[in-house]
């Protein structure tokens, strides 16, 4: 189940919002022109399933979403832990790249097929972080600013919607902002 908590952004110690409340996230989100969704999870994801067995498992959902949004591009981004320095070393760039504010040209659309993440969304003064997990669709307007933390040890499968070939570039804004917000390690070490 996905986790919400909310913080002012200039107070990430204060946390004015957490829940795993589906429909209230789903709600709060709404107002802010972010789509949440669920969809059945179909497939099990190993390092030996390929991209397109999982788009396959979705098909339907995925077709549904383009036709729906105009989504002209899917693919897969995933990162499953290995063993050795070499993917531990890929895993520590990637998670550090995302993890700057930066906006998109257009909606960044995920839905998480295995795993979880973090996506922190910085609106009109707070940070809102929403915890995805196994089954969670995102949607985050154009323009919407955020970062993105797939944690310490980063274990994830998601499928990618876009309009064009190179919407998952991001622009980003040098603002050191997301350097003083809860990882996502801390965020779910908060359940326990």
């Amino acid at each position: 189940m996905t986790l919400l908590q909310v913080m002012p952004q200039d107070a990430p110690q204060d946390v004015l919002l957490r829940t795993r409340d589906g429909a209230r996230i789903a709600a709060l989100l709404k107002e802010l022109g972010v789509e949440y969704g669920h969809w059945e999870l179909r497939a099990t994801v190993t390092a030996d399933t390929t991209q397109e067995e999982l788009l396959d498992s979705y098909r339907a959902e995925i077709d549904a979403l383009r036709a729906r949004d105009g989504l002209l591009v899917v693919d897969v981004a995933q990162l499953l832990p290995a063993p050795g320095p070499e993917w531990e070393e890929r895993a520590a760039k990637a998670r550090s790249t995302f993890l700057e504010e930066h906006r998109h040209a257009e909606d960044e659309v995920r839905f998480f097929a295995h795993g979880t993440g973090c996506f922190y969304l910085h609106i009109e003064g707070k940070v809102y972080a929403v915890v995805c997990e196994a089954g969670d669709l995102l949607s985050v307007p154009a323009g919407t600013l955020h970062w993105f933390d797939m944690g310490p040890r980063p274990e994830f499968a998601a499928i990618r919607f876009f309009k064009e070939e190179d919407g998952w570039v991001g622009d980003f804004t040098e603002d050191p902002i997301a350097q003083g917000f809860p990882r996502l390690d801390s965020l779910l070490a908060g359940d326990q």
